[in-house]
C-alpha cells in the first residue's frame, strides 16, 4: 500500500480563508502579531514567505477561541500552550458573554415559533439574569484584540474607546477589532471619526424618544425606558446595515 502524499503548507491567506468562518475578525496582522509574540511559529520558505500546517492552524485557533470566549491574556495562553505541548490537560474556565453590538445586551432574538408578536423585536424576560458586565484592563484589551499601545491611545484621543472605572467594557473590545480589521484596508482612526459621529447622533435621536419615559415617577418607568432605548438601537443599526448594503449595490453594479 502506498504511502499518502504529505499535506502541502499553507499561505497566510490559506490559514486566514480556513479561520474566518469561526473567527471573521481574525487578520493578517492579528497572525502577526501572535508570531511575533512568540506564539506561533510557522515555518518559513527560502524566499522568506510563512508556510503553516495543519498544527498552526489549530494552535491559532485555539489562541483566538481563548480570547474570544475566555478573555484570557496572552501570558496565559503561552503558559496553555507550553503545558499542552508538554502534554497536559489545561482546562479553560467558562465562557464569558459580551455584548454584541449588533443585538444590544437585554435583547432575545425572535422566536421562530410563528406566533404572531405585537412589536418586531421581542423582549428578553425581565425575570432572568443578565449576563456580568465584562471588565477589561488595559493589558486585557490589547491582547484581546490584537492591537498595540499606539492604536488603542488613538481610539481613547478620538473617543471611540473610554474606559470607565480603571476598566473597559465588552463594547470597547468590539471596537478595537474592528478598527484593526479596517486598518487592513487602510483605515486611520482619524477616518472613523464620522462613524462616531454618526453613532453619536443616532443616541440624541433615541434619548429624545426615552426621555418622557425617563421623566416619569412611575414603578419601573427608568427599566421602561431602558428596554425601548435598546429596541430601537437595534433596529437602527438594522437600518444601517441595510441603507449602506444598498449604497453599495448602486455604486458598484454595472
Amino acid at each position: 500500500m502506498s504511502a499518502q502524499p504529505a499535506r502541502a503548507l499553507m499561505t497566510i491567506g490559506d490559514v486566514l480563508g480556513r479561520l474566518r468562518p469561526e473567527f471573521p475578525d481574525v487578520t493578517i496582522s492579528k497572525i502577526r502579531f501572535l508570531e511575533a509574540e512568540g506564539l506561533i511559529e510557522p515555518q518559513r520558505s527560502p524566499s522568506g514567505y510563512r508556510k503553516f500546517g495543519d498544527a498552526d492552524v489549530e494552535r491559532l485557533r485555539y489562541i483566538l477561541g481563548a480570547q474570544r470566549d475566555h478573555y484570557l491574556p496572552l501570558r496565559v495562553i503561552r503558559q496553555h500552550l507550553e503545558a499542552r505541548d508538554r502534554g497536559e490537560p489545561v482546562p479553560l474556565p467558562a465562557p464569558r458573554t459580551a455584548p454584541d453590538a449588533a443585538q444590544p445586551a437585554g435583547l432575545a432574538r425572535p422566536h421562530d415559533d410563528g406566533a404572531r408578536r405585537p412589536r418586531t423585536l421581542v423582549a428578553a424576560d425581565t425575570t432572568a439574569e443578565e449576563p456580568a458586565p465584562v471588565r477589561l484592563t488595559r493589558r486585557q484589551l490589547l491582547d484581546g484584540a490584537g492591537i498595540d499601545a499606539d492604536l488603542l491611545t488613538r481610539l481613547e484621543e478620538y473617543g471611540l474607546v473610554r474606559r470607565a472605572a480603571g476598566h473597559y467594557g465588552g463594547e470597547a473590545l468590539t471596537v478595537a477589532r474592528t478598527a484593526a480589521a479596517l486598518g487592513e484596508f487602510g483605515f486611520e482612526v482619524r477616518h472613523l471619526r464620522a462613524l462616531k459621529a454618526a453613532a453619536d447622533r443616532q443616541v440624541g435621536l433615541i434619548d429624545q424618544v426615552v426621555a418622557p419615559q425617563l421623566r416619569r415617577r412611575s414603578p419601573g418607568a427608568h427599566e421602561q425606558a431602558t428596554q425601548t432605548a435598546r429596541e430601537i438601537a437595534a433596529l437602527a443599526v438594522r437600518l444601517h446595515a441595510a441603507l449602506v448594503s444598498t449604497g453599495l449595490r448602486e455604486s458598484l453594479d454595472p
